[in-house]
């Protein structure tokens, strides 16, 4: 099919890409969330954004699991706490523990039943032909990733917030979702509007000159 996107003209490529980044700049991961609702068709169409990602061969081996029902919310929250107890308490390395203590994180996690929504993001690991055989996916990972930045950066620009949690071991996730075998959990992201008295701390991200090289 042919494909001829909008050309910007040059003298305003810039000046999208600033607003992009004025905008982008200012998107926190927010730990205490407001249970003010946000609608089913919000969550549905930052999905779809998020499956607009490039993959590998163009497998699309992703799933988004939207969840509002309370009581799965509570059965996800008490599970990832066992697991994040356990973590802070006895799995954790000390200098992993140093670096998140000026993110003030523990494994008390009320954000997973106070949002309104959490997405629990599955990774494919293959796929299931008709007759059960394997079929090879490719990048699973690296496609999954992008997924899940088009999904945060969606939500961002809609005014709502984020928060990239990963309990390990993640197992809990695909039993509660009743997802298959071949999905694994990859990501865990409670979604809604901030409290009104959230804070968060007070990070620089690295300069450009930190993360770039022009030859």
């Amino acid at each position: 099919m042919p494909y001829s996107p909008e050309r910007i003209p040059q003298d305003q490529v810039v000046e999208r890409l600033t607003q992009d980044f004025e905008v982008a700049s200012a998107r926190r991961t927010v730990r205490a969330f407001s249970s003010d609702p946000v609608p089913q068709e919000a969550i549905q169409t930052a999905i779809r954004i998020a499956g607009t990602a490039p993959s590998g061969a163009h497998r699309q081996p992703w799933t988004f699991v939207a969840i509002s029902d309370p009581e799965v919310k509570r059965q996800i929250r008490e599970k990832a706490e066992e697991e994040e107890k356990d973590f802070y308490e006895r799995r954790a390395p000390q200098d992993w523990l140093d670096a998140l203590a000026p993110l003030g994180t523990d494994f008390h996690k009320s954000h997973l039943t106070d949002a309104p929504w959490l997405i629990v993001v599955f990774r494919h690991d293959y796929e299931l032909g008709p007759n059960k055989e394997r079929i090879k996916n490719y990048y699973m990972t690296e496609s999954v990733g992008i997924a899940v930045g088009f999904l945060i950066q969606a939500l961002h620009r809609a005014g709502l917030a984020t928060l990239t949690h990963t309990p390990a071991p993640m197992t809990f996730l695909r039993e509660i979702c009743q997802r298959p075998e071949n999905e694994k959990p990859f990501v865990l992201l409670p979604v809604g509007y901030p409290a009104p008295d959230c804070h968060v701390p007070d990070l620089q991200r690295k300069p450009l000159e930190e993360i770039a090289v022009f030859l």
